[in-house]
């Protein structure tokens, strides 16, 4: 069974959030990156990775990637802090 990925992206600090899931998180967030399909990311430059979290299936980041959605966005800027204070593009520090 492949692994699963939430995730959070953001454009800086105080700007656009988005969140996401994925069975590759570096084969995806790359994508966000290269802005290679049209949409929402590219538009409003949402390309770093902020927060992640790993599971044992797709199914299950998908759970997860729903209820990430419905939090307050006060609670996604704690979660992104709470792991990464600095505000760093993590996805940097794991490839």
């Amino acid at each position: 069974m492949k692994k699963g990925y939430a995730y959070i992206l953001f454009s800086h600090r105080k700007g656009t959030l988005y969140v996401g899931v994925t069975s590759d998180l570096k084969r995806r967030v790359s994508e966000h990156k290269g802005k290679v399909k049209p949409g929402f990311t590219e538009k409003y430059d949402v390309d770093k990775l902020g927060y992640y979290e790993e599971y044992p299936s797709i199914r299950d980041a998908i759970e997860r990637e729903k209820k990430l959605k419905h939090l307050y966005r006060s609670e996604k800027l704690k979660l992104i802090e709470s792991s990464n204070p600095n505000w760093g593009d993590l996805f940097y520090n794991l490839f």
